[in-house]
């Protein structure tokens, strides 16, 4: 899990949700308007928006701002209506790219991602071309000397989790099939145990190992696709050395 692992521990060490709190508050308002459209405002009976809720208020969102966005979905409230689609393309180093995207404009959406993928050594690629080298799991992170590993194994294994990885110099990692990711989260915050990063995502089968130029090409075109408003999620099968890392870091 490196490369997916590493690259959420540098955009926490650098900070960058606070950096960039207006962009992650757009991301949420949309997944939860969305979710609320396709799932309903109820978010006992609505999984994904009840998931989106939880970031909101990790977010320190204002609950007005949780509650406007589930009263455009349910439209209760006037709002624009995105439409939910995914871009697959490759990255330096034939870095397979995946993206999660929320658009009110396809046409000039995907002008746009295809100008950064080029821009950045890669290149905008058909459906279907790379979505089969990820899974979808729910993954969390512990720091190391947070919790004891065996008691950390215990709780998740316990709860549900599929594994508990210790690979990572700096943190725990842990796995769950997509419906087990509620149950154990909760049975790790009851127990107090701080989780780093917490989400449903795609992981990588494989990863690609870059150095060098390719992988600060690679660093910048994450960045880049991230920082765009209808890109809500970038997931990619890099592995990049802490040393590159550190350096990009810097």
């Amino acid at each position: 899990m490196s490369g997916h692992s590493k690259w959420a521990t540098t955009k926490h060490r650098k900070g960058a949700a606070d950096a960039k709190r207006g962009k992650i508050f757009t991301k949420i308002i949309r997944e939860m308007t969305v979710a609320a459209r396709m799932g309903g405002g109820d978010p006992n009976g609505n999984p994904r928006l009840r998931l989106a809720i939880v970031k909101a208020k990790e977010a320190n969102m204002p609950s007005d701002n949780i509650k406007k966005a589930i009263q455009r979905g349910t439209g209760e409230l006037p709002g624009v209506q995105y439409e939910e689609i995914g871009y697959e393309g490759y990255g330096p180093g034939g870095v397979a790219v995946l993206l999660d995207m929320m658009t009110d404009n396809k046409n000039r959406t995907v002008a746009e991602i295809r100008h950064l993928f080029s821009k950045h050594g890669g290149n905008l690629g058909e459906a279907g071309c790379v979505a089969w080298m990820f899974e979808k799991k729910g993954y969390m992170t512990v720091e190391k000397g947070a919790v004891d590993e065996d008691r950390l194994m215990s709780l998740a294994l316990d709860a549900g989790a599929e594994d508990v990885l210790s690979d990572d110099p700096t943190q725990f990692e842990v796995l769950t099939a997509p419906l087990d990711f509620e149950p154990v989260k909760n049975a790790l915050s009851d127990a107090k145990i701080a989780l780093s990063v917490s989400e449903v995502t795609l992981l990588p089968k494989t990863y690609v190992h870059l150095d060098g130029k390719e992988a600060e090409q690679m660093l910048r075109m994450v960045e880049a696709l991230e920082d765009h408003d209808d890109v809500q999620k970038v997931h990619a099968n890099f592995d990049i050395s802490e040393d590159v890392m550190s350096r990009m870091d810097g």
